[in-house]
């Protein structure tokens, strides 16, 4: 997330909060697509983290960018922590470790997000190489530790750092060494919402196999394809999983409340600060009986703000965020949009996929997430293997894309975008187990060759 949303409207009750999730449906004629995506600094000398500061640096690398780009600087404490283009939407932000991430602009098609993550990275190389500076593209740093990983001057990731121990064992891994593409997309109506939501959670699992890149930790393997999604099964319990209540009856806008309401809360940012409340209840703050903070209640920022430190694998903002998948290298980044929005912005596509999906259990469906980040395409669930799924999925998607009827300049319609994937899924492997092969064969039991390799 770029920047905290600024809006102090008082928020006095529940209805309130579900007006404002229902506020995001918009008719399918404005639909968009928003791709965001994080990469990993390094020194190309070394390949070492970026730290924030210094003349090859992460303030260096948005100092530049900004004087590129001409877009507002992003700053706290003094500190410019991201940039902000005005006119069009996008954004570049910081994660904990300076992970560099894209958060792309709200557009009409596949095309122009494609587009869009080409000029960007076109431009921060332009930035980044006369200070030394490369970016990587995987879903966990390969060899770095949790000790070689500096801290952005983030108020919000300070929280954040001083909590994870206490709700799980792998947080600060998530903080700190992973990397991740993401895809935003909308729904018109309550209903859409529900039904997008729900195929989405289903099939995460199968986009976390298409997308595994994270099989080394420290320099070794770590026995996983994506130990990315690994980490999320323990990191906070309380605001991550899979959500297994939104396929209950009643599921909607209230019910999705709920449950952010009984999500503890990081902080509250008063002004410029961000005040520690960790662990402490939403309820209590639009009460005004949050402890530390007597009277004070909430507004539309603090709920907005408390939305985006929800964790689910697909997460409702007043948009759906596809929350599974690894980072990776430039020219799959845009596949996980097409994917996506093969199977959920096409009628068609939309209620195959449910077909596929709508009789799993519960406890089928976590039993497939659980699973994925070690076995990948050889996953199964009522015995059908995740690389069949990915087969039929990817099939849907195709379909829906080419009904889309989106054309780009040289009369190609989006799911060109796809290719990677189906070639992947051809050879009946996922990108973790390339680098495997890759790691156990030339790469001679190194991973340093992936900062070429991978490098964007």
């Amino acid at each position: 997330m770029a920047r905290d949303q600024v809006d102090l409207t008082p928020i006095e009750t529940r209805d309130e909060l579900v007006a404002w999730f229902a506020a995001g449906s918009k008719p399918k004629s404005q639909f968009r697509v928003g791709t965001e995506h994080e990469k990993f600094a390094f020194t190309v000398e070394g390949h070492r983290p970026v730290p924030y500061d210094g003349r090859r640096s992460i303030r260096a690398l948005l100092e530049g960018m900004q004087h590129l780009l001409g877009w507002e600087p992003i700053i706290e404490d003094g500190n410019i922590i991201g940039l902000f283009d005005v006119t069009g939407g996008g954004a570049i932000s910081l994660e904990p470790r300076g992970q560099f991430e894209l958060s792309g602009a709200p557009v009409a098609t596949v095309h122009q997000t494609s587009t869009e993550l080409m000029a960007h990275l076109a431009q921060v190389k332009e930035v980044a190489r006369p200070l030394g500076i490369g970016f990587l593209g995987v879903g966990m740093t390969p060899d770095w530790s949790r000790a070689d990983m500096p801290m952005m001057p983030k108020g919000r990731y300070r929280i954040m750092t001083a909590y994870m121990p206490k709700v799980g064992k792998l947080g600060l891994d998530m903080m700190y060494r992973t990397c991740t593409v993401q895809t935003n997309l909308d729904f018109s109506s309550e209903a859409d919402m529900v039904k997008k939501l729900r195929v989405s959670l289903a099939l995460q699992p199968v986009a976390t196999a298409l997308f595994a890149n994270s099989p080394f930790t420290e320099g070794r393997t770590n026995g996983f394809l994506s130990f990315r999604s690994e980490i999320w099964r323990d990191t906070d319990p309380d605001r991550s999983g899979m959500l297994p209540w939104a396929f209950e009856d009643g599921m909607g806008f209230e019910a999705y409340v709920d449950y952010a309401l009984d999500v503890p809360m990081y902080f509250v940012k008063h002004g410029d600060k961000y005040v520690d409340v960790a662990g402490q209840s939403f309820r209590d703050l639009m009460a005004g009986r949050l402890p530390g903070m007597p009277g004070t209640r909430a507004t539309i920022s603090d709920w907005a703000n408390h939305i985006s430190t929800i964790f689910p694998e697909v997460r409702l903002k007043r948009y759906l965020e596809m929350r599974g998948s690894d980072g990776g290298p430039w020219r799959r980044l845009p596949a996980l949009p097409a994917y996506w929005v093969g199977l959920l912005y096409d009628d068609d596509s939309l209620e195959a996929a449910w077909d596929v999906v709508k009789d799993w259990s519960a406890e089928e469906r976590q039993k497939l997430r659980d699973d994925v980040p070690r076995a990948g395409l050889s996953a199964t669930v009522r015995g059908r293997s995740v690389l069949s799924l990915a087969k039929e999925t990817l099939a849907l998607a195709e379909n829906g894309l080419a009904r889309r009827r989106c054309f780009d300049a040289s009369g190609h319609d989006e799911t060109r975008y796809l290719r990677p994937l189906q070639e992947f899924v051809a050879r009946g492997i996922t990108p973790a187990e390339e680098l495997l092969e890759k790691f156990h064969g030339p790469w001679g039991g190194s991973v340093a060759p992936a900062y070429k390799e991978y490098a964007y």
